[in-house]
């Protein structure tokens, strides 16, 4: 049995304010560094968008941690990236940094000497570098086509020694980069799909005409069809619904579980006509699981049809909620 003490109350305010603490520093910071941003950062961008061949991102340290992630977010974000080591690059890595590659250079202090051989190889090649770092005289601003400035501030170490919101800032600058030069491209869901096939994303993305159960699956009746076989359809498809469709095949109606409940007086001698609901939620076959995940939340439904793409009138498909949750969505 855990207990606690006026001692474990207090510790553990104090815990709770310092976490607080470092997240306002952070915030700050990052604050600090909207207000930082100019046409620097614009032309940032535009460079990225130009670049024919690669964005190389590099760091040391704690910012090397923080250009690989970058690195990531780029190429997640349709634009080919990679992170190059410094040290290992001094070691042959260089051969990776081609004509035609843009360089990004992350350094808090702009002062870190593994970064010279890296910048020198790529200013020998004409290569491009915009500069990440908080000093604007420092090695690194010198060297670069592009600065981008961090603000100075306080880590939110006490002894401003550990990396805390130095490295946040620049994780944050690399989103705001990677998130602008997606737009300027005009990178759109459908390529963001291509780039991540597997994994939550995918399936998020994936189109319900890939998931929708169709054809003899489908569980149809027609408007006169009595009440004992629309039951008997719901529970033998296994969705506990039934579409109601017309002499033409266009839908009309659904009945489900809630129908049931709300027209049980008309279950003995009732027809289908009786019991639907009118004017059903539907989604297109393109509707990504996500957004038809969240029609049906919305609506309070577990089943949605799926419509054809060039008659909207007509089912081709039927989606459930336990499919979203076998996708791994949910």
């Amino acid at each position: 049995m855990i207990t606690h003490d006026i001692r474990s109350y207090a510790a553990s305010r104090k815990i709770l304010d310092r976490g607080r603490e470092v997240l306002r520093a952070e915030a700050d910071a990052l604050a600090q560094l909207e207000a930082f941003l100019d046409d620097s950062f614009s032309a940032a961008v535009m460079l990225l968008e130009a670049t024919k061949g690669r964005i190389v991102v590099t760091g040391m340290g704690k910012s090397g941690h923080m250009a690989r992630k970058i690195a990531a977010t780029l190429s997640a974000t349709g634009s080919p990236a990679i992170f190059i080591h410094p040290a290992e690059a001094a070691h042959g890595d260089l051969g990776m940094v081609q004509t035609g590659d843009t360089l990004i250079v992350l350094s808090n202090s702009g002062s870190t000497p593994e970064l010279t051989p890296v910048m020198q190889h790529c200013r020998n090649l004409r290569i491009r570098i915009i500069g990440v770092a908080s000093r604007v005289d420092s090695p690194v601003m010198q060297a670069a086509d592009i600065r981008l400035l961090l603000p100075e501030v306080r880590e939110a170490c006490p002894s401003n020694i550990a990396p805390t919101t130095s490295t946040v800032m620049m994780l944050a600058l690399g989103d705001a980069l990677a998130m602008a030069l997606m737009d300027v491209r005009g990178i759109a869901r459908d390529s963001i799909k291509r780039l991540h096939p597997g994994g939550a994303i995918g399936l998020r993305l994936t189109a319900v005409k890939d998931m929708m159960h169709g054809g003899a699956s489908l569980p149809l009746v027609r408007p006169e069809t009595p009440m004992r076989d629309v039951i008997m359809t719901m529970t033998s498809m296994g969705f506990g619904a039934a579409g109601v469709v017309d002499d033409f095949g266009r839908l009309v109606g659904v009945i489900t579980d809630g129908d049931l409940r709300r027209h049980v007086g008309d279950l003995g001698d009732g027809t289908a006509a009786d019991v639907m609901t009118t004017n059903p939620k539907t989604v297109p076959p393109d509707t990504l699981a996500e957004d038809a995940l969240m029609v049906m939340n919305d609506n309070k439904i577990t089943t949605v049809f799926v419509m054809e793409e060039d008659r909207p009138d007509y089912p081709s498909g039927i989606v459930h909620i336990h499919d979203f949750v076998r996708y791994g969505l949910s």
